[in-house]
């Protein structure tokens, strides 16, 4: 039964992470017919659906998701032993997956991997950025980077960065046309550059905290943008306030170009971690990694 199976599950996860019989058989280097056909078969062996097939996607079935769900840690853990048995000597190299928000890469990972890749030229690294709360493991990542509040307990958690903080900014114009709020509930006035949540599809909350006390204010405006850099050039011409990270504007800020206002509810919070799986049989190379991107303070 194993023997007969082992390969097309190994098939199904692949097509469900690809949600495509065409990315699917590209990835594995197989014929798109011999693959349907493969997960035909297991689905007769088994007797059961596992995806449910359009013309425009494929999405495993509720028997499907969660054989899926089973079944793909255990791959990744096979994978991971063939790996660690082959990374016993030579020089440090192979593959590494990491998945990270927009802000997280640019601001903390991506200037520490620069060095860390022209050190180790035979290591390769594929940086996804993705501002939702990816599974990192049925998403095959090695790791993943997210504030140390959002990390789940069952992960290895190691901090990669300072702390920082939000700011609230726009153009002088706009604040010299319309006032300056002067506490964050006045903020529900003005023509505010509004952030939709990725994961549940609402608009954020803008959040603030003074005094240890804490207050989320829902603001509107015209615009909803979700990359950071569109919300700050909608800023940079007079378009709206907008809360982004205030690394990502000081420069802004330094010469005039955007003002910051309610600096004074704006406190600053710990900074970011890469974590992974604790079951997980890293690299040599992810290992390495880790001590290059570990923060170490001031």
């Amino acid at each position: 039964m194993l023997r007969e199976n082992f390969n097309d599950l190994m098939y199904l996860v692949v097509v469900a992470q690809e949600r495509s019989f065409t990315r699917a058989a590209a990835k594995l280097g197989v014929s798109q017919s011999a693959l349907s056909h493969a997960i035909r078969g297991l689905e007769e062996r088994l007797n059961l659906r596992l995806l449910t097939r359009t013309t425009r996607s494929v999405a495993p079935t509720d028997a499907g998701e969660r054989l899926i769900k089973n079944i793909a840690p255990l791959f990744n853990e096979i994978e991971s032993e063939l790996v660690s048995v082959t990374d016993t000597q030579g020089e440090i190299a192979g593959n590494i997956r990491i998945t990270a928000g927009e802000h997280a890469l640019m601001s903390t990972l991506w200037p520490l991997a620069k060095p860390f890749l022209q050190r180790y030229p035979a290591v390769n690294i594929e940086f996804s950025v993705d501002n939702t709360l990816t599974d990192i493991v049925s998403g095959r990542f090695d790791a993943g980077v997210r504030l140390g509040e959002q990390v789940e307990k069952d992960m290895i958690a190691v901090r990669i960065g300072p702390d920082w903080n939000m700011c609230v900014v726009a153009s002088p114009d706009y604040f010299e046309q319309y006032g300056v709020p002067a506490t964050p509930y006045d903020l529900q006035k003005h023509n505010c550059i509004n952030l939709r949540l990725p994961t549940r599809g609402g608009l954020y909350n803008w959040e603030f905290m003074r005094d240890k006390k804490e207050i989320r204010v829902r603001v509107e405006g015209q615009l909803i943008l979700n990359t950071l850099a569109a919300r700050i050039d909608a800023a940079l011409c007079g378009m709206g306030i907008c809360y982004v990270p205030q690394d990502s504007v000081a420069e802004h800020i330094a010469t005039g170009r955007l003002v910051q206002v309610l600096a004074d509810w704006c406190e600053p919070f710990p900074g970011y971690y890469l974590y992974y799986p604790s079951r997980k049989q890293h690299t040599r190379a992810f290992a390495h990694l880790i001590e290059a991107v570990r923060y170490r303070g001031e």
